[in-house]
């Protein structure tokens, strides 16, 4: 059973697309490792109140990742997933992307013990994730 918020809608979170340019000048995505089901997503989560969605999406980075770096303030795009929630229930949720050009990668942050990070080739980054609307995503914004 999917639910919906109480006016129909998905529920609303905000993440952010981690890229960096490697020697060669080519693109490099960062993903992390879900904390439950362990598949390759961006960093992402709920809004957060007294910051814009892109100022959260960069903290989700941070926390999620260590990421610190210049986020974009327009969303590249958004993707519809399902997300379990510990009661096991199942919630619609649309996250907004915001790109995230990474400067620094920090040994310790908030969630290092929690999950595994790659840095993936744009399409290796696309077939690594479940959801399609994240991979169409990705495939789209790596068109340098």
């Amino acid at each position: 059973m999917t639910s919906l918020d109480e006016d129909g809608e998905p529920r609303r979170q905000v993440g952010a697309l981690p890229f960096r340019f490697g020697r060669v000048g080519k693109p490099k995505i960062l993903l992390v490792t879900s904390r439950e089901s362990r598949r390759w997503v961006i960093p992402k989560g709920w809004p957060m109140k007294g910051r814009k969605p892109f100022e959260a999406a960069a903290r989700e980075a941070y926390e999620e990742a260590g990421l610190r770096g210049v986020i974009g303030k327009r969303p590249i795009g958004h993707y519809l997933y399902q997300k379990r929630l510990k009661n096991l229930d199942a919630v619609l949720c649309q996250v907004k992307v915001f790109p995230l050009q990474v400067r620094k990668q920090l040994k310790h942050f908030p969630e290092e013990d929690q999950r595994d990070l790659r840095w993936f080739s744009p399409a290796d980054a696309a077939e690594a994730v479940s959801e399609p609307g994240l991979a169409a995503l990705i495939r789209a914004a790596c068109r340098w």
